[in-house]
Parts: C-alpha cells; sequence; structure tokens
C-alpha cells in the first residue's frame, strides 16, 4: 500500500512514495518492487534483507528502508543511493494482515549522508499517516 495524504493536509492527495519511485531510474524502480514483492510475501518482522530491506534505529525507530545504489555514472551525473522509507502496520481498522506501507523516499550522492532535516520530514509523513485511522492510503 501507498500512504495517501489526507485532503486536509494536501489538497493533491499526493502518494510521496508513488512520486518517488517515478522519479527513480527504471532499473531502480524495478528493484524496489521487487524487494517490496518479496518483503510482503514473507511474514512480519521475518524478512531477511541481505541489506536491502533494512530495520532502521534511533530517531527512526519503527521504520523500515528499502535500499538501493543507482546505475553507474552517465551523463556527467555521479551515482546515487536510494532510500524508500516503510512503515508495517498492525494496527489499521479493517485490515487482517499487517500493511506495508511505502511513505516516501530520499535520493542522496554516494559517501553523504541524510540531513537530521531530511529524517525529521520523513518522520512528520509517518505521523500524519498515524493521525487517522481508517488509514489515508491508495
Amino acid at each position: 500500500m501507498y500512504f495517501r495524504r489526507h485532503v486536509a493536509d494536501d489538497a493533491r492527495r499526493t502518494a510521496p512514495g508513488q512520486v518517488f519511485l517515478r522519479s527513480c531510474p527504471p532499473t531502480v524502480r524495478a528493484k524496489f518492487f521487487a524487494v517490496l514483492v518479496a518483503v510482503a510475501k514473507a511474514p512480519p518482522h521475518r524478512f531477511a534483507g541481505g541489506g536491502l530491506w533494512e530495520v532502521m534505529h534511533g530517531s527512526m525507530s519503527g521504520w523500515y528502508e528499502v535500499r538501493l545504489d543507482g546505475p553507474k555514472p552517465g551523463g556527467g551525473r555521479g551515482r546515487h543511493h536510494y532510500r524508500l522509507f516503510c512503515l508495517v502496520d498492525f494496527t489499521a481498522i479493517g485490515r487482517e494482515k499487517p500493511l506495508l506501507v511505502v511513505v516516501t523516499g530520499l535520493m542522496k550522492p554516494v559517501a553523504t549522508t541524510l540531513s537530521d532535516g531530511d529524517y525529521a520530514a520523513v518522520r512528520r509523513l509517518g505521523e500524519e499517516y498515524h493521525a487517522r485511522n481508517p488509514r489515508s492510503i491508495g
């Protein structure tokens, strides 16, 4: 499932995770989908991600990320890392199984880190997601 912003928070009701995925190179997008399908088929908290699906810690506790490297440099651009931020939701009303929810994604150049502000923006979207139940998903 994809988190879809509520009309009260975003009149366009964007789905940040879908917007991010559309911006990724096709090979990265295909790998993201393959990892998400494999995670969704596994029992909750049991997928061995091999470095692709990682539980996050510290201020991002409760979050998961899919981590992928972009294609080799071309056209004068450096290589990038792509991160897809997800939640596993056990409390969504009307759902028998936990939801794997894609919330948003970020890209960064190799050998750089995401900022505290980047992570805070991801957490704010997660707070927005959890603020409503039934969930705002699409």
